[in-house]
């Protein structure tokens, strides 16, 4: 016969296996929203914070093997990197935000969008001088990639992003000095 309270001790870390996933699952969702509301609130220059935010990153376990949690930390990367440029014009590091190296690059090549955007807006408000610094950062973390040897995959591929930022950054640049 089969051991009946070995079977249920099995039945019990399954069923805490799958409580601590969905709880990753549901923090990921969490930190994504609100990377994106910190995101949007900086576009239109509110007053936010990275408090909370930082807490959720904090709880959250990665032990899951959902890959939701990857997405997450990488919009806080994001979302963090965006608020520390906009506040000091520092990008903090990846050990500055606690993040491994891989969802760090992901961010940073998410990031060079959004201030893309960020440049964008600069211009139609005649913020020229922000709209310079803002290219010549994306032109710096083009160049740290450039040194990098990465191999095809989704690093590889979200980094071409950069390349096409700082294209529509530098026709920008160039329209606005032909006024």
């Amino acid at each position: 016969m089969i051991d009946k309270s070995s079977f249920q001790t099995i039945i019990r870390e399954l069923k805490e296996a799958d409580d601590r996933r969905e709880n990753v699952i549901q923090l990921s969702r969490e930190i994504i929203k609100e990377s994106k509301l910190i995101i949007y609130a900086l576009q239109r220059s509110e007053k936010t914070d990275l408090k909370k935010i930082e807490k959720l990153v904090k709880d959250l376990k990665r032990e899951s093997e959902t890959g939701i949690e990857d997405t997450a930390i990488q919009e806080y990367v994001e979302a963090s990197c965006f608020y520390h440029f906009l506040q000091n014009k520092k990008i903090p590091n990846y050990t500055e935000l606690g993040v491994d190296i891989n969802s760090y690059l992901m961010g940073l090549c998410d990031l060079t969008g959004e201030l893309l955007r960020k440049a964008v807006k600069d211009v139609i408000e005649h913020k020229y001088e922000s709209a310079r610094d803002i290219s010549m950062v994306v032109e710096e973390i083009y160049g740290l990639f450039l040194q990098l040897d990465l191999r095809n995959g989704p690093l590889r591929q979200k980094s071409d992003s950069i390349k096409w930022n700082l294209q529509k950054l530098e026709h920008l640049l160039l329209d606005i000095s032909r006024k």
